[in-house]
């Protein structure tokens, strides 16, 4: 009889094996080796064959590998259930334009933009697209190159393949009238030096194999015509030729706005660019844009941050009256500068350069930049803590909106910012409008975290039957959207607000008499219990984080370890509004002498809607002789953050006697 496997168990085994696949293959996007990242994506895949998250990934690498077929191929697949699927429309779009198809990606990055026309990449894919389309030469789709090799088939040529085959017995040799005719050769026209440097530019360290290749050209004892070995070595060094022909042509239609991999890779090891004004800034400063703002996608915030810095002192450099839009350009590049070391965690210098853009956008009466750098400013405010400055600037962008698609996660943002400020009704009323401009977007992705954010303000503000009616709507629209994580968290939520409801109801029908009685033999019940447990009395000092959302709506549990024992398992709780946000919380409990502490291990049960808990530190004071233990943690517990688990143990970092406080 076979064994039985709970399907549940396999699901949940299934999906662990898929994150561990996707964390191995972030890993070595984040070290650039696209093959092997390539390999994990695949074998997510083979899990989740549907998941337009790995689709999208993998068609990223197909591209860095030069696969442009693939990549397509894995774009239209991530579009295949949700054609408004933003990733997959610019990820389509990508991997068109490296096809050489610049008009049909034009298409795409507009349809994207039309969707999502808050995402600057979008904006900058139709400029490169547009830039390309009005550059090339003939019919860029008629293009096909191969990525692959090189011209090592120079020297190393099948014969086989060139090498004609003897005709059966005799055949009549040919006069020399058909000779030259077969062999007739015509002179291709001299480049001017004008060309031949634009070539070179384009070409660059191939450019020395096409000079090598046009000097043997000319060797007319090499290539003599007059034998086939001659006829042999002039076709395979024209065949080189025109290889490289047909790749500057190419690269002709790119260079103004798309950098390749082998641009980047010559780069580093050139000297400085000269400050000198290119022949077209917006170009030269579009070009660059787009390579900062991929290293930013790519997870290279240093690399774009050193990009960005190189952009910005050759367009200071650059004469006002020489350049048109220059304070244009100015500001978009200190946006770049800021999400650059937003991403590397220097908030203060984040701050100082969107304040920068912020300031020339409003000179120049910009209200696209203006939008941008409010909305970056409110994302660094966020992200510090700063939560009604957050509001303050996400606020003033709020006319400045265009679409119902970016209201809604403008709206849905204030409303968690407030919701951490304590303004629960606030929190609410901008949770409906996200709800609404969701609606009229219809995006069901944002109804689902409107909804959310509308019962999380409601339990805040004790209306638990609204609450748990607001839940509902968003399991319904977790469990269309197939959004387990989603559906999991919410269900848990629903049940702590349904235990709540029913307790409240029976508190309430208890009699004032009997109540008391009952405070009465629980105060017995702790003084025997604390009796029981010993002298020692431990003062338990609790630090929530400050980054948003720490605070934790969860069940906190703590050991207490010491060179003579533990205390056991106990539960933080003093009937206060505990482990809320840059909150400090104390709580006292016996237990027996333990000696000097050593660890600690504190963790929460998961339960409700808001359980990820960002804890900073965890202080414990010995009652006997006032000893302080400091156990630092600076992490997540959480099931969807960190590294995923809702319980540490923490070893002590410090110690403080009575003497040295």
């Amino acid at each position: 009889m076979e064994e039985y496997v709970d399907p549940a168990k396999e699901r949940e085994e299934q999906l662990k094996l898929l994150q561990s696949y996707i964390g191995e293959s972030e890993d070595h996007m984040r070290k650039r080796d696209y093959q092997r990242a390539l390999e994990s994506y695949n074998l997510a895949l083979e899990i989740e064959p549907a998941d337009k998250n790995c689709l999208v990934a993998r068609s990223k690498c197909h591209l860095q590998l030069g696969n442009a077929d693939e990549a397509l191929r894995d774009a239209e697949a991530s579009l295949e259930e949700d054609k408004e699927y933003h990733k997959g429309l610019y990820q389509k779009a990508e991997a068109l334009y490296q096809k050489g198809d610049f008009e049909m990606a034009l298409v795409f990055y507009h349809r994207g933009n039309k969707l999502r026309p808050e995402l600057q990449e979008f904006r900058l894919g139709i400029q490169k697209a547009q830039e390309a389309i009005d550059n090339s030469v003939g019919d860029p789709s008629k293009v096909r190159l191969e990525t692959k090799g090189d011209l090592s088939f120079f020297n190393k040529q099948d014969e086989k393949k060139n090498k004609k085959k003897a005709p059966m017995g005799y055949s009549k040799p040919m006069t020399r009238q058909q000779d030259l005719k077969q062999n007739k050769r015509q002179k291709k026209p001299e480049k001017s030096d004008k060309e031949k440097e634009i070539t070179k530019q384009l070409l660059g360290e191939l450019y020395a194999d096409k000079v090598y290749l046009d000097k043997l050209l000319r060797d007319e004892d090499l290539t003599n015509a007059d034998t086939d070995s001659g006829n042999r070595i002039y076709d395979l060094v024209n065949q080189g030729i025109e290889y490289l022909d047909t790749r500057t042509e190419f690269w002709r239609q790119q260079k103004p706005m798309y950098a390749r991999k082998r641009e980047k890779d010559e780069a580093r090891g050139q000297r400085e660019k000269s400050s000198k004004k290119p022949h077209d800034p917006a170009k030269y400063v579009l070009k660059n844009l787009e390579e900062i703002d991929a290293a930013l996608a790519d997870g290279r915030p240093k690399d774009a941050l050193k990009q960005a810095q190189r952009t910005m002192k050759t367009v200071d450099s650059w004469k006002d009256d020489e350049v048109q839009d220059k304070n244009d350009f100015v500001a978009n590049l200190n946006s770049c500068i800021g999400n650059a070391y937003l991403d590397l965690g220097d908030m203060k210098k984040s701050e100082d350069y969107h304040k920068k853009d912020l300031t020339i956008s409003k000179d120049n009466n910009s209200d696209d930049g203006r939008s941008r750098a409010l909305d970056n400013l409110g994302r660094v405010y966020a992200r510090i803590g700063k939560f009604d400055l957050a509001v303050e600037h996400w606020k003033e962008k709020l006319p400045l909106v265009k679409s119902p698609l970016e209201a809604t996660w403008l709206y849905h943002e204030i409303g968690r910012c407030h919701l951490e400020l304590g303004n629960h009704q606030e929190a609410r009323d901008f949770g409906e409008k996200s709800l609404e401009a969701a609606r009229e977007a219809e995006d069901n992705v944002w109804q689902l975290n409107a909804s959310v954010l509308i019962a999380q303000s409601e339990v805040k503000l004790g209306d638990l039957q609204d609450a748990i009616e607001s839940f509902e709507r968003a399991l319904e629209m977790a469990k269309v959207q197939g959004d387990e994580p989603a559906q999991k968290a919410i269900s848990k939520a629903l049940e702590e607000l349904n235990q709540k409801i029913v307790q409240g109801i029976k508190d309430g029908q208890i009699k004032d008499e009997e109540e008391d009685k009952k405070d009465e033999d629980k105060k017995d019940e702790d003084k025997k219990e604390d009796d029981d447990e010993g002298p020692h009395t431990y003062i338990v000092h609790v630090k929530t984080g400050s980054k948003m959302t720490a605070g934790t709506d969860a069940n906190v549990l703590v050991t207490l370890y010491g060179e003579d024992g533990d205390s056991g398992e106990r539960k933080l709780d003093n009937n206060g509004n505990n482990f809320e946000r840059n909150n400090d919380d104390d709580f006292k409990f016996k237990a027996p002498h333990l000696g000097k502490l050593t660890k600690v291990r504190i963790g929460h049960d998961n339960s409700g809607a808001g359980a990820a808990w960002y804890l900073d530190k965890v202080v414990v004071v010995d009652g006997s002789d006032m000893t302080h233990y400091e156990f630092d943690c600076d992490r997540w517990l959480a099931d969807d953050e960190d590294d995923k688990q809702i319980v540490r143990e923490l070893e002590c970092t410090k110690v403080v006697t009575k003497e040295e406080s």
